[in-house]
């Protein structure tokens, strides 16, 4: 249960501080009060429900960084089994903020990839902050194509607010290891299911985001750019951040409305953070029927399933080409 309350749930905590007051006063009066806190607590599922139906693109955006949300470690402790994790990328180190290895679903393999945030200022350094480095990306392939081998199915999670940036990431490659991931992402013969469970950031997130099913958590998002940053570009002013989450579309419905995203996940009323079980069973539950399907297709099909589906994204025109030499362009006399 999340005891950290943002700004757009400010009438929920009034509500259950008067609660604990009326309770409080119960007990140190040795009065019966049960009536009025019934009422509180309907007033409380209520108001929960009238904000959290009603939110905005900001708003979700802040949901999915909320410091108590699940992580991969906590949907991989209660939707599987037998998990054994995987260190290293065998030619730098090994990135704390990519966790991965085999595990069970239901009893069958697979095996998970995810980035992973820390909690507190210790572990988010441990974790950097689930900013992954090239060896991460590195990491996560090589974790890949041992699932290929095996010929098990690979579940991703993301939650990465983007690939590391400093000079030591740039210094060993971050974007070209993001892009071999791409590449061999899409050469995979074993079904591969990605799910955003909180922040899905540009190139960070797609570096382990090619599936052949995307799944996003409702109160999840997944961006070219985050908000502040389209803001402090078209505005000039990170305070613009609200508008650019909206001009962004980058809400799950928004996702699954652009062909995206293919399944958006239930979460608890208010958030994965208020239940770990409950997210982590619908999650599962998902999961279990897309690896089933998947299951069923061959390595060709799969490949191909993968290729269409990202081909589909976004509209493009091909050019015109130019006349050549001493030919007249089109509408022109010669």
């Amino acid at each position: 249960m999340s005891e950290i309350y943002l700004d757009f749930e400010k009438p929920i905590v009034e509500l259950k501080k008067k609660i604990r007051e009326l309770q409080q006063y119960s007990e140190a009066n040795h009065i019966d009060v049960s009536a009025e806190l019934q009422a509180l607590e309907a007033r409380v599922r209520q108001t929960r429900e009238e904000i959290y139906s009603h939110l905005t693109p900001w708003q979700r955006v802040q949901l999915a960084r909320h410091p108590e949300r699940p992580y991969t470690l906590d949907y991989i402790s209660r939707i599987f089994t037998d998990y054994i994790e995987l260190a290293g990328d065998r030619r730098f180190r090994d990135d704390k903020a990519v966790v991965g290895g085999f595990a069970k679903l239901n009893g069958k393999p697979v095996m998970v990839i995810g980035t992973q945030k820390g909690r507190d200022m210790k572990s988010n350094v441990y974790r950097n902050f689930g900013w992954p480095s090239p060896e991460g990306y590195r990491k996560a392939l090589r974790l890949m194509k041992v699932a290929e081998l095996a010929g098990v199915p690979i579940i991703t999670f993301i939650d990465t607010p983007g690939a590391f940036p400093g000079i030591a990431s740039e210094e060993r490659h971050i974007g070209e290891a993001i892009a071999v991931n791409l590449r061999d992402m899409f050469l995979l013969k074993v079904p591969v299911i990605a799910v955003i469970i909180g922040e899905g950031g540009s190139g960070g997130a797609l570096g382990i985001g090619i599936g052949n099913r995307i799944l996003v958590l409702e109160n999840s998002y997944y961006s070219v750019i985050t908000p502040e940053g389209c803001a402090a570009i078209l505005w000039k002013d990170r305070k613009f951040a609200p508008q650019a989450a909206e001009t962004l579309k980058l809400t799950a419905k928004d996702l699954t409305d652009f062909g995206i995203a293919d399944v958006v996940v239930q979460e608890p009323l208010g958030g994965a953070q208020y239940d770990y079980d409950a997210a982590a069973e619908f999650l599962g539950k998902e999961l279990a029927n897309q690896v089933a399907e998947l299951k069923r297709l061959s390595a060709t099909r799969l490949r191909e399933q993968r290729y269409d589906k990202f081909r589909k994204i976004g509209h493009y025109v091909e050019s015109i080409s130019a006349p050549a030499e001493n030919e007249p362009a089109a509408g022109e006399e010669a």
